[in-house]
């Protein structure tokens, strides 16, 4: 089969279209013809092998797995055995190693059926980005109906969904983005978007229950200035820091600071299952939250998709079609 193909840790350079074995599925999976594949900064992460502490999961020399890609959505082809809820032509979506290609093994408590009404392109941006914008605005923040929450990075695939998702919970919710996704921001239900070249929401004055800091690298102090007194940072993956561990000495920084003031601060590492994808394919069908997809790419032009979206050129998500 046809996929995207990397035998080594680097930039897109690395990357390779080309021919591997079809995966073979295990007890427990399914295999999917895969029609489309989301890109996210997870991808980026995976395919650069940074930081060095990721490694321990995905190979620490060189990728375990040579073919790229995380989410995806399509049809089933065939089940393996103790699978029981799925069938042969089923339309699925959820994530696995490999999904960038043609085929993907596919567990059955990481996928779901695709939300009615979207393409297998728009059903390929949720995953990833979707549970854990639910993840970070419903567990981790305990969004309240009538709450402030602050969006620093509503731009983006998961930002792009956190605004949704805030406003579905009764939020008054403001995103914080750059000049060009200002627009895409603001249709999304934000109530007030801030232009962060422009205006530095730490400066603004105001206070907010809820702050999701996505994709970030505010030092924490900045950050609680724009808290209230009790308010909530949630911090969703980061970038910057050193090449070992990224930014994931300001997230634990952010846990132990939290134990002696009376703000709290939390960050997580999130995994699509399936009772989450359940809740973003309900949240999907009632009209609450809908995937805001910039661009595709064919899958030959993958490298590309990567490129454009570690560099900010993409407003919400992008998505490879296979």
């Amino acid at each position: 089969m046809k996929a995207i193909l990397r035998r080594t840790y680097g930039p897109a350079e690395v990357l390779e279209f080309g021919d591997v074995d079809q995966p073979a599925i295990k007890p427990g999976e399914a295999l999917v013809r895969i029609r489309a594949a989301g890109v996210d900064r997870g991808v980026w992460h995976v395919m650069t092998g940074l930081p060095y502490l990721g490694r321990l999961a995905f190979g620490v020399r060189r990728p375990r797995n040579p073919v790229l890609g995380m989410d995806a959505a399509g049809v089933v082809e065939a089940v393996g055995e103790e699978v029981t809820t799925l069938r042969q032509g089923d339309e699925v979506f959820g994530t696995c190693n490999g999904a960038f290609a043609e085929y993907a093994a596919v567990r059955e408590d990481r996928c779901a059926p695709k939300p009615a009404g979207l393409t297998f392109e728009q059903a390929a941006a949720l995953p990833t980005s979707a549970v854990t914008a639910l993840q970070a605005v419903r567990k981790q923040g305990r969004v309240q109906a009538g709450q402030r929450v602050l969006v620093i990075g509503a731009g983006g695939g998961v930002g792009s969904y956190a605004v949704q998702i805030a406003k579905a919970s009764g939020a008054h919710v403001t995103g914080v983005c750059s000049t060009g996704k200002v627009d895409l921001v603001r249709s999304l239900g934000a109530d007030e978007v801030v232009d962060y070249t422009s205006t530095d929401i730490t400066e603004s004055g105001q206070r907010y229950d809820v702050v999701l800091d996505i994709a970030g690298n505010r030092p924490l102090r900045q950050l609680r200035r724009v808290m209230t007194p009790r308010g909530t940072l949630v911090i969703v993956g980061g970038e910057g820091g050193d090449r070992l561990t990224g930014g994931l000495d300001r997230q634990f920084r952010a846990v132990l600071l939290s134990l002696v003031v009376r703000q709290r601060m939390r960050f997580f590492v999130a995994v699509a299952r399936r009772p989450d994808l359940e809740t973003i394919r309900e949240l999907v069908e009632s009209g609450a939250v809908r995937p805001a997809v910039d661009r595709t790419y064919p899958l030959v032009e993958a490298a590309q998709a990567v490129r454009d979206m570690a560099e900010g050129r993409v407003r919400g998500k992008a998505v490879v079609t296979v």
